[in-house]
């Protein structure tokens, strides 16, 4: 009986072992500076990105959501994710820049080996004066309770993103 159990068992640990899909352990990107194509606005969406190698973390911020605040008080915005801002987390074959992000039609290269979206959190925007340049606002942009899963159901839950950066806009003519 124990001939033939042991090449059954044998068989079974093959059976469970990984097929070779890409786990994603962390999402580390507080030390990486933030990145945009264009000029952040107040009245359109923004797409703003963090790039570490051949990772990326790119927020959609819905319009409107950098607002710009009163002079002399802290103006605090939420948005809801992924109900109006999206963030998407991609890894790729390769290195990237952010030529990859800006370009018209992107690169063949480096390809996205895979790509997870938030499905849960909050992209929090304090909004002040500019200390350096009255005639701009300061954004200080925030990420909490941020929670990606990914299609084999995993939960990222070792995340390193709350800070995700500074953008200035203009005080409007």
């Amino acid at each position: 009986m124990r001939k033939i159990f042991f090449p059954f068992l044998c068989f079974g640990a093959l059976l469970s072992c990984s097929d070779g899909d890409l786990e994603i352990e962390t999402i580390d990107f507080d030390s990486v500076t933030l990145d945009y194509c264009s000029d952040p606005t107040t009245d359109a969406k923004n797409i703003l990105f963090k790039i570490n190698e051949s990772e990326s973390l790119i927020l959609e911020l819905q319009s409107g959501v950098l607002n710009n605040g009163v002079a002399g008080e802290t103006v605090t915005t939420e948005s809801t994710v992924p109900g109006q801002s999206q963030i998407t987390y991609r890894v790729f074959s390769d290195d990237v820049d952010s030529d990859y992000f800006c370009s018209d039609i992107p690169p063949a290269q480096p390809t996205v080996i895979d790509e997870v979206e938030a499905e849960d959190g909050s992209v929090i925007i304090e909004t002040i004066v500019d200390p350096d340049d009255a005639s701009s606002f300061l954004h200080t942009i925030s990420l909490s309770g941020i929670s990606f899963v990914t299609d084999s159901g995993e939960r990222i839950t070792n995340i390193a993103i709350s800070e995700f950066g500074e953008v200035t806009t203009n005080v409007p003519d």
